[in-house]
């Protein structure tokens, strides 16, 4: 009677592992986590944006006047969105990952670089 017991509670903790493993989710899926790239291409993001916002501010209350620290900022904040844009492309890389951080990292990085550029070029014609 033991042996038989035995067999049983191993195949009952084996069946409660399994569970544990598939997680609670629709057909026995994990939820995914985000990818650690596109983390930190949505981090670099929002710091370009804001950094962005504040060069567009700055341009504005100083009338024009603040051409040099602006233009230095620019070409800081170009890079750092060309950074954030490699970086959410790494995180593609990553697998079984949620990739909306990178794909939102992306949008938003390369959005800004875009700006940037054309404010460039229209400061150059």
């Amino acid at each position: 009677m033991k042996i038989g017991q035995n067999k049983e509670r191993a195949r009952e903790s084996e069946i409660k592992k399994e569970r544990k493993r598939r997680g609670n989710r629709k057909y026995g899926q994990a939820k995914f986590r985000h990818a650690k790239k596109g983390i930190y291409s949505l981090m670099m993001a929002i710091v370009v944006v804001i950094i962005f916002a504040t060069l567009i501010l700055t341009a504005f209350l100083h009338k024009g006047q603040s051409s040099a620290l602006i233009g230095s900022f620019g070409l800081f904040t170009m890079i750092l969105s060309v950074i954030g844009i490699i970086i959410g492309v790494r995180g593609f890389r990553e697998r079984d990952k949620n990739y909306v951080t990178c794909k939102w990292g992306i949008g938003c990085n390369g959005f800004v670089l875009l700006s940037l550029v054309i404010m460039f070029i229209r400061g150059i014609v």
